[in-house]
């Protein structure tokens, strides 16, 4: 079974940017913004994956207001 989340990170270069390529696919989807640390003179970054079928829609309260005036 696959994890729905997983946060990737690692060293920033080409292997953690072949590990986020290679979950994108996979069929994962980039959830939120990626980060970027320099901890002891190393660059190390993260990005969060989620598979699709986690993506929450945005509600637009207004538009559902409406339709439930209707």
């Amino acid at each position: 079974m696959r994890k729905s989340y997983r946060f990737l990170s690692g060293a920033d270069n080409a292997d953690f940017c072949q590990r986020v390529s290679d979950a994108l696919g996979d069929d994962y989807a980039l959830s939120g913004n990626p980060i970027l640390v320099i901890d002891k003179n190393i660059r190390v970054a993260g990005q969060a994956v989620i598979l699709p079928e986690m993506i929450v829609k945005k509600i637009d309260f207004a538009d559902q207001e409406r339709s439930n005036d209707r």
